[in-house]
């Protein structure tokens, strides 16, 4: 790996230190990342989306109006009623 130095204003220093500290990353991390987004600040939820980015819309079955009535077919499959213990 090439090693690459550079001189970045205090603003961006301290944004690139926030984004490390709460993501538990590197600078160095962080900064191999946006360039690889070309400069957008990148979660790691939406690293995690890439992962299954191909899944998405890939299940055919299932109420189209899901997101819409969500409570309603919960409530239709018992979920979250606790059994007797």
């Amino acid at each position: 790996m090439q090693t690459l130095v550079l001189r970045i204003p205090d603003d961006l220093a301290r944004e690139l230190e926030t984004e490390a500290k709460e993501n538990h990353l590197t600078k160095s991390e962080i900064v191999r990342r946006r360039l690889i987004a070309g400069g957008r600040r990148i979660s790691e939820n939406n690293i995690g989306f890439d992962l299954i980015a191909d899944l998405v819309g890939t299940i055919e079955t299932g109420p189209v109006d899901m997101s819409n009535r969500k409570k309603n077919y919960l409530k239709t499959t018992g979920y979250g009623k606790s059994g007797h213990r």
